[in-house]
This record gives C-alpha cells, sequence and structure tokens, in this order.
C-alpha cells in the first residue's frame, strides 16, 4: 500500500488547493451574510407591519371608505382621497404609457444608431433616478404657474407622468430588446414591413415585460407624495372629483397630513390608510405577475 504524500508547501498544487479553500470559505461566508441581511430586512419589516396592521385594523370599516376628511378623527375618511388617486393614476396612465412605448419601439428599431441617440438614451438613464421632488418643482413651474392649470388634478397627472416616464421606456426598451433576433429578421424576410414586423411579431413577445414595467411604474405613482405637495395638492378635500381641473387629493397625502397631527386618534387613522395602501401597491404587483405570466402561457 503506497501512502499518499502531501504536497509541498510551495507546490502549484498545494497553492491550487490553498486558494480553492479560501473561495469556497468566501463563498459560505458571503451566503452566510447575505442570508442574514434577508432575514434581518424581513423581520424590520414584519416587525412594521405588525404595528401598523395592530394600530389601524381597528378603523377598516365601510364608514372609513365612504366618509370624507374631517377635524374629528372618528368622522374622518379616505373617500374623497381614493377618488382623487383613480381620477391622478387613470391619466397619468393615458397620458404616459403611450408616449412611453412608442419612444421605446422607436429608439429600438427605428432610430439611427448615431450621437442624439446616444444623448437621448444617457438623459432617460439619469431622469430615472431624479428625486421626485424635482418633478415636483418642474410641475409647479410649468403646469401650476406657467400653464395655469393651477393645482388641479390635470397638472397632477401631468407631473407623475413626467415621473414614470423615464422608467417606462427603459422598461419598454428591456422588454423590446429581449425579443430574439430570429423573429425580427424571419418576418422581414417574409417580406413584411419594419412596423409590420414590430406590430406583429416583435410587440406581442415583449408585450408581458412592457405590461410588468407599467404597472410597477403605476404603483409607484400610486404611493408619490413628494411632487404634489410640491405643486400644492390640498390636504383636505370634501367633495367629489368630476372634472380634470378641479382641486384633489391623495391616499399618500391623506396620510401625511394624519401623520402630522398630534391626535393619537388620528394616528390609527393613518395606519388604517397604510394598509389600504400597501393592499393597492400589492395588487399592482400581483397584476404584474398574473399579466406577465398569462402573456407568455399564450405567447
Amino acid at each position: 500500500m503506497t501512502a499518499v504524500r502531501p504536497e509541498a508547501p510551495g507546490s502549484d498544487r498545494y497553492q491550487g488547493a490553498r486558494e480553492r479553500s479560501r473561495r469556497n470559505t468566501l463563498s459560505a461566508a458571503s451566503r452566510w451574510f447575505f442570508l442574514t441581511a434577508a432575514a434581518l430586512a424581513l423581520l424590520v419589516l414584519a416587525v412594521l407591519a405588525y404595528d401598523t396592521i395592530s394600530q389601524g385594523a381597528g378603523r377598516l370599516n365601510l364608514q372609513f371608505f365612504t366618509s370624507y376628511p374631517s377635524r374629528f378623527a372618528d368622522q374622518a375618511g379616505l373617500r374623497s382621497s381614493l377618488i382623487g388617486s383613480g381620477w391622478v393614476l387613470a391619466l397619468t396612465v393615458v397620458m404616459a404609457v403611450p408616449i412611453a412605448v412608442g419612444t421605446a419601439i422607436w429608439i429600438e428599431e427605428f432610430a439611427p444608431d448615431n450621437w442624439f441617440l446616444t444623448v437621448i438614451k444617457l438623459n432617460l438613464a439619469n431622469l430615472a433616478g431624479v428625486p421626485s421632488i424635482i418633478y415636483g418643482v418642474l410641475g409647479l413651474a410649468v403646469f401650476v404657474r406657467f400653464a395655469g392649470m393651477g393645482p388641479s388634478i390635470l397638472a397632477g397627472s401631468l407631473t407623475l407622468a413626467l415621473m414614470i416616464l423615464p422608467m417606462t421606456v427603459i422598461a419598454a426598451q428591456e422588454a423590446i430588446r429581449q425579443v430574439p433576433s430570429g423573429i425580427r429578421d424571419g418576418a422581414l424576410a417574409l417580406g413584411a414591413t419594419r412596423w409590420q414586423a414590430v406590430r406583429g411579431q416583435i410587440l406581442p413577445v415583449a408585450l408581458p415585460g412592457i405590461v410588468t414595467g407599467v404597472i410597477l411604474a403605476i404603483a409607484r405613482a400610486a404611493g408619490e407624495t413628494a411632487s404634489l405637495i410640491m405643486i400644492g395638492a390640498f390636504t383636505f378635500i370634501a367633495f367629489d372629483n368630476s372634472r380634470i381641473t378641479d382641486d384633489f387629493t391623495t391616499l399618500p397625502i391623506q396620510i401625511y397630513n394624519w401623520t402630522t397631527r398630534p391626535q393619537e386618534a388620528f394616528r390609527a387613522n393613518a395606519a388604517a390608510a397604510i394598509i389600504v395602501l400597501m393592499v393597492i401597491v400589492l395588487a399592482f404587483n400581483l397584476i404584474a405577475t398574473i399579466v406577465r405570466n398569462r402573456f407568455r402561457r399564450f405567447r
């Protein structure tokens, strides 16, 4: 029986074994580090969710959803803020989504590859990271004052449309870019025009990614506060909106208003409204997942 001699400390095989051992140790340590970080994040989220639900669950009843804001906490409700949020989000989608998808199609399929396209892509990437309050300042200067719209639903929707436009364009670009080039080339080889190839082949394949990006952008707009406060959105509206020129409030602004009140009862209202907002945002994410999977199934 031949004994196995250990490798000499200076040999290449010895150094390779030490390097593999070091990498394995680093990999295990990294795995545990990220697992611990994720567990801590989930723990903090669970604590915050429990605190919010325990505070606000008692206020969730039909009267809370059908009543207008009031100076009495037990009589205050979300009716005007829910209606205002619906108006603002609907107009934001109508204005932002066609422009965003059209811009993405032009960039990926029709735009010439020159310095102008490079500048556009660079600006889109930069605008996607601009803080929302900057868009609020822009909306205040352009829509509220220069265009004379005042703090109306239209001004708020235009401001939010500008805010979600860059991220929606980028999401649509990525979805179009993921379409296999063979689909595009096959359509063109069969005699389709560029637009026919885009409309009939590329967009149906890219639609799940586009829809997902759009819904997630809407979810961000649904929770937006700073930009709407900058344009002068009201915190107390005691009527139903019926025109795009009406003053308005939204659910996040109503939450902000209640959290600034010193009375504990208003903070319970704020907690209840936060629960409603969380459910709405989670519903948007769930819808995005369902739509993406449904389109993939029938693709």
